[in-house]
């Protein structure tokens, strides 16, 4: 045999050896790729690994996120950057949580935290494959994304990174995401795409770069060591942020992408993913800080303010340079200077002192996360009810402690005195003045200020009422800064707004002293220095509980186009009048998010009795009825009463004495029980009122619903014979409770009547239809939710005492305000009026502009007078009888 002949008959006995050899070292596949993370990495990899991944917390929001994704589905992670951290750190967590985790790295090599068996197996698999076909394997071409994917293992792609688009756009190499898409149209199965983000630094940026920005990295992209360093020293401070899945199958399909071929398809998915994530980042981070100077640059230099500036100057005749002087001081005077390190020093201060001053804050995170999600689409307005100072500082710390950025806040400019005015502007504080009546330019600068803030997406808080209640209930909305803000959308400011109602409550307020020097005629104190000082006192006490709920985000948008409302096409009264409306909107929605605290059920309780002593069992059937009516309406009630109701009321009651708001009669002293004879101390009533309004707008429709039936004055009665008293009385106060229009009085009516019915004060009559019939036990139980009515009764009646014996517009509003209110001390030194906490001057304001709306002004409106005398009168007899 030749040579040749011989080594023909040796090789392909070799080349079936190495074959069989080579199976054998593979097994059944040769799909060995480093882009596969199979998790079983040496020990000290793996120890390593869980000690950096177990610092950081994965929030359960996110958590239902993922949950939320049908098992069935293929799960692809997405994040913005390139890092192999994420992978592993969403591979290790979601793996431990039996969550579907990522396995398949599209554009990462795992070469180093593989173990050394399966290296050499990918090697030897990528060696084998180029002998044969004269080019490297990769995953796309070999059709091993998709089977990997379509075997449920889930993908992590990146979406940003200068060497993987040169490769894609100069060589043409695969976009991952154009093989997703084709996976989508291949199978039934829905493609859901996950965006996340591990945000290490959640300060908002500023627009220049520092030093430490160029050396280490952005905020945005921190670079390798900055990241280690702050996953090692700052563990706390990183995010983890998951956003809302993407499902593949539903973006392909709409017109807008499918008209499109597919590079184009997979350019505007990777956009829309990336701008998800960076809507994300910035609802956490918030917008870029500009300084102080460029904003006031970027209003004064656009084009429609400079044109009205010189319009003002040559219509007022004033020279054009000062106009623009003023209107630059104008900006001076009320723009924030925003401060990240004041922000901080607010935080450690806060959390000090609500620690010493607050048994806690009490929050529902589902609300909170809600309104994340939103504010990633649009600027948040949040419309807090104002009872305190300090719902200044309670909703930024409260947003800064949950990872999003501390609002813009409208705040008085009394509040702007030093050292607080410098501190507050550099925690995003803006000031406005009290009113812009006569202040033309200083209007429109203020207007072109707030356009600036929606434009860059700041959040917004303002407090609708204008100022902080005296009184405890909401005070009727002032919609002059909600009409600026509407109107900066509709100058395109922002594409939408989300209006947040903000239910903001208190066991008890710092300021009820004060309160109660006010609401009696007393003077306001002003904000100083020196009342800053004397502040240190409210830290030696404890004020129980404080409450905030969110309300669901409200679009403006939405609404808009729900009620077929277009404004740009709107009179100025039109426009005026829409604004009124969505403002009552808003307060109603306070209001429905209102926690009844037992400090308000207590207060209720007491005042509501018919004399100025009660028995403690009485007391607490008064309680259990007003419990019941909440109950049956499904009310937030705080966790005390919730948790054991007995002890909170209680607790509430020795409250009151120690605050000497009662005393026990002479001869109950000592151990309380249910024959335990209170008195109320007359000088305390206004500040029991006031914790009696925080809870009352529960009980304003039952208590006008009541007093209509003890008016009608009759065992049995239709529906319909209240109807008209109901009216009345809600046409009356107005000014005193807002009601949601879009409920008619009859539909309240009934409503109320079905709570009667459960609480066996009322029985349906069996032989007519809307018939009811008022029970042995009933006409007591309907005197309790009238009394809600009593004080404003009596204030309402002084009003008209007074203005019989005045001549029409003798005083100003305030001064008759007054006015009313020295006469009404008179009344009830002469026992002419029953209740002291009827002597408020709220009450009064709200009275004299109901009766001069109705052209009751004076003494020459004597007939008008005596009708409405005779009717409260009446109303006030039938509630003490």
């Amino acid at each position: 045999m030749s040579l040749f002949q011989t080594i023909k008959s040796i090789v392909p006995n070799t080349r079936a050896r190495l074959r069989k050899y080579i199976n054998c070292l593979l097994g059944d596949t040769q799909d060995y790729y480093t882009s596969l993370y199979p998790g079983n990495q040496s020990y000290i990899i793996k120890k390593i690994i869980n000690n950096l991944i177990k610092k950081l917390s994965f929030d359960d929001h996110s958590l239902d996120k993922i949950k939320s994704i049908e098992k069935t589905s293929i799960v692809v992670f997405a994040s913005k950057n390139k890092r192999m951290f994420d992978f592993l750190y969403f591979h290790t967590r979601l793996k431990a949580l039996d969550l579907p985790f990522p396995e398949l790295g599209f554009d990462l090599r795992f070469f180093f935290l593989l173990p050394v068996k399966r290296v050499c197996r990918i090697l030897l698999s990528h060696l084998d494959y180029f002998l044969h076909n004269f080019h490297i394997k990769d995953i796309y071409t070999s059709g091993f994304v998709q089977e990997t994917l379509q075997n449920k293992k889930s993908g992590f792609v990146f979406l940003i990174e200068e060497d993987d688009f040169y490769k894609r756009f100069i060589k043409s190499t695969p976009d991952p995401l154009f093989h997703l898409i084709e996976l989508q149209r291949q199978t039934d199965t829905n493609v859901i795409i996950v965006p996340e983000d591990i945000i290490y630094i959640t300060k908002p940026r500023h627009k220049d770069p520092g030093l430490a920005d160029i050396l280490f990295g952005t905020h945005e992209k921190p670079g390798l060591l900055k990241r280690i360093y702050t996953l090692i020293r700052y563990p706390e401070k990183i995010k983890v942020a998951v956003a809302t899945p993407v499902n593949l199958k539903e973006f392909i399909n709409l017109p807008e992408i499918d008209r499109l071929d597919a590079e184009f398809q997979t350019h505007r998915l990777r956009s829309h993913l990336v701008d998800i994530l960076n809507r994300q980042r910035k609802s956490i981070t918030g917008p870029i800080l500009k300084s102080s100077q460029e904003i006031t640059e970027d209003i004064l230099t656009r084009k429609s303010l400079r044109e009205y500036l010189a319009d003002y100057a040559s219509k007022n005749n004033i020279p054009l340079y000062k106009v623009n002087k003023k209107a630059a001081s104008y900006i001076k005077e009320i723009a924030a200077n925003y401060n990240l390190r004041i922000i901080n020093v607010f935080n450690w201060a806060l959390s000090w002192i609500f620690k010493n001053i607050f048994e806690g804050l009490v929050l529902n995170q589902d609300e909170i996360n809600r309104m994340r999600e939103k504010s990633t689409q649009a600027p948040l307005i949040l419309i807090p009810c104002h009872k305190s100072h300090l719902d200044y500082l309670l909703l930024p710390y409260v947003m800064y402690r949950n990872n999003m950025p501390c609002p813009h806040i409208a705040a008085g400019k009394n509040l702007s005195f030093w050292p607080l005015g410098p501190l507050f502007r550099g925690g995003g504080a803006f000031f406005i003045r009290r009113t812009f009546k006569g202040a033309e330019l200083y209007r429109k600068i203020f207007g072109a200020y707030l356009e600036k803030l929606l434009y860059e997406g700041f959040n917004l808080k303002i407090f609708i009422e204008g100022g902080r209640s005296r009184t405890g209930k909401l005070l009727s909305p002032r919609p002059g800064g909600l009409g600026m803000i509407i109107k900066a959308y509709l100058n395109g400011a922002c594409d939408n707004l989300y209006f947040v109602p903000v239910f903001v409550g208190y066991d008890r307020v710092l300021e009820e002293d004060a309160y109660l020097k006010e609401i009696e005629g007393g003077k306001k104190s002003p904000e100083t220095l020196k009342g800053l000082i004397n502040t240190r006192k409210f830290l030696k006490k404890k004020y129980g509980k404080v409450y905030i709920k969110f309300d669901d985000p409200l679009s403006l948008k939405e609404y808009l186009k729900e009620k077929n409302i277009d404004l740009t096409r709107a009179t100025d009264d039109e426009y005026m009048q829409f604004v009124k409306q969505f403002a009552y909107k808003l307060i109603n929605s306070i209001n429905k998010n209102a926690i009844v605290t037992p400090h308000g059920i207590i207060a209720s309780a007491i005042l509501n009795g018919s004399q100025n002593n009660f028995v403690k069992e009485q007391m607490i059937e008064r309680v259990n009825t007003y419990m019941n009516l909440l109950t049956f309406n499904d009310v937030e009630l705080s966790d005390t009463l919730l948790m054991d109701p007995d002890n909170a009321f209680d607790t509430v009651i020795n409250n009151f004495i120690s605050r000497n708001f009662i005393e026990l009669a002479d001869e109950d002293e000592g151990e309380i029980s249910d024959s335990t004879t209170f008195i109320v101390k007359h000088n305390k009533r206004a500040i029991l009122d006031y914790y009696k309004n925080s809870a009352i707008s529960f009980f304003v429709p039952t208590a006008y619903t009541a007093m209509a039936i003890l008016e009608v004055d009759q065992f049995k009665f239709f529906l319909s014979d209240l109807v008209l008293r109901y009216k009345f009385l809600q046409k009356m106060y107005t000014d005193e409770f807002s009601y949601d229009e879009e409920i008619t009085p009859e539909e309240q009516i009934s409503k109320c009547i079905k709570e009667f019915i459960n609480e066996g004060i009322l029985v349906p009559d069996p032989t007519q239809a809307d018939m009811f019939s008022l029970t042995s036990q009933g006409l007591r139980k309907l005197k309790w939710f009238a009394a809600f009515l009593l004080p404003f009764l009596e204030s309402y009646k002084t009003t008209l005492l007074f203005l019989e014996k005045e001549k029409t517009d003798k005083y100003d509003a305030k001064e008759q305000t007054k006015k009313i209110q020295s006469f009404g001390r008179k009344l009830y030194k002469r026992n002419n009026i029953a209740l002291k906490e009827s002597l408020s001057l709220v009450n009064y304001r709200n009275a004299a502009t109901y009766f001069a709306r109705n052209e009751i002004t004076g003494s020459e409106d004597q007939i008008q007078i005596d009708d409405y005398k005779e009717i409260i009168d009446r109303l006030i007899r039938l509630t003490l009888s």
